[in-house]
């Protein structure tokens, strides 16, 4: 008796069901060590993206993961993340292993976070930003690159130290695009590895939130941060190719839910997770609707006789028909009860750790799903699952 062949592995099955892998990752500072969390399960498991894309802080991960060969990528992001997330000045905040944070009154750990929060504010982070001196009040006008309450010149060094920009400029390896707002048009603008050459400064400005951090200039253009317009660039990912069958890992770092605000401090964290959760559920039902209406055109115009298949309303109507499939994958970070409004600047090593164990075993829960992973039916192409609400849409 033969045993029966085994069942295959998540990578296979990846590999089997979908042309594209991608990887989208949005903007939330201190928080985006939960996506590196992410992206580790998902190196356990063999899924190595082939497209990924971000905004801000999404950008710079993206950025470690594309210009690293695929068996150093959780190496060199942990290298990152324990880098900006040591104090320049003086030793690290005393704090609580985040293992044993839950052992702990939350008035205290709310306390230590922030003033981690405020060492940040008034420090800086090595390998990333340091306050200007002397202070931009205190000067006239300076040039456009100089107005901002920090200078990330630290972070173009740290760039250069762990990405092999050689490696993340071949699209044929991975496609890489990052998002920016254009200072003088206020338009939205994508930095693409398949049109142009990817240098630190795409992605330095992907995450220049003003005024905290200066506009960084681009062959002559000066960009901010991509999520003062679309804080996830999944729209970009999924309207692009229609017709590649794509599975997608959508990593968001804001909950556009949450609990009523009972006083300032949850006032000012509330309106920061509305403006910087982008509508992640808003744009994927959008998305599903279009994915729909194009897999009918496509099985409409397979009725139409050959010898009319010329005539230019048939060829206006095919560019816009689509057989592929799509499977969202969809996970947010959920706070914990000690932290505030400063989550996003707070770099504490205690958080880093606590932020990239929660993506860890999110994503970890997520593949212990596998059924997840499967290609839709033709019939529905466009599926969602969602590791938070436990459902598939």
């Amino acid at each position: 008796m033969t045993n029966p062949d085994p069942a295959p592995s998540l990578a296979e099955m990846a590999a089997r069901d979908y042309r594209a892998i991608a990887l989208v990752l949005q903007g939330g500072g201190a928080l985006g060590a939960y996506q590196a969390g992410v992206f580790e399960a998902l190196d356990e498991a063999g899924l190595q993206p082939t497209r990924v894309a971000g905004i801000s802080i999404g950008a710079l991960n993206a950025a470690i993961i594309a210009g690293n060969a695929p068996e150093r990528r959780v190496e060199r992001l942990r290298e990152f993340w324990e880098a900006i997330c040591r104090p320049p000045l003086w030793p690290a905040t005393p704090a609580l292993p985040w293992f044993d944070a839950v052992a702990w009154p939350t008035s205290w750990l709310n306390g230590l976070s922030g003033l981690a929060a405020w060492r940040a504010m008034t420090e800086g982070q090595a390998g990333f930003f340091h306050p200007r001196q002397p202070p931009p009040f205190l000067g006239g006008h300076a040039a456009p690159g100089n107005v901002s309450w920090y200078d990330t010149t630290p972070l173009r060094a740290t760039l250069e130290r762990l990405v092999d920009f050689d490696r993340l400029n071949d699209p044929r390896a991975m496609r890489v695009a990052v998002g920016a707002v254009n200072v003088r048009s206020g338009n939205f603008a994508y930095f693409d590895n398949r049109r142009e050459r990817l240098r630190p400064e795409h992605f330095m400005a992907s995450g220049a939130l003003p005024p905290g951090f200066p506009a960084v200039e681009v062959d002559g253009e000066f960009y901010w941060d991509g999520g003062m317009v679309s804080n996830t660039p999944l729209y970009e990912v999924l309207s692009e190719r229609p017709g590649c069958d794509t599975l997608v890992f959508q990593v968001d770092l804001w909950s556009a839910r949450g609990a009523l605000p009972r006083d300032l401090a949850d006032v000012a964290e509330r309106s920061k997770e509305i403006q910087y959760s982008s509508r992640t559920r808003l744009v994927t039902e959008f998305m599903r609707r279009t994915q729909e209406q194009r897999r009918l055109l496509h099985d409409v115009m397979a009725l139409v006789p050959a010898d009319r298949r010329n005539d230019p309303a048939y060829r206006h109507a095919e560019a816009r028909a689509a057989a592929a499939l799509t499977n969202v994958i969809h996970l947010i970070y959920r706070d914990r009860p000690h932290e505030g409004h400063f989550k996003d600047y707070e770099f504490s090593a205690a958080s880093m750790c606590s932020h990239w164990q929660s993506g860890l075993d999110d994503m970890r829960h997520t593949l212990a799903h596998p059924h997840w992973l499967a290609a839709p039916d033709p019939e529905h192409p466009f599926v969602t699952h969602d590791v938070h609400r436990g459902e598939a849409g």
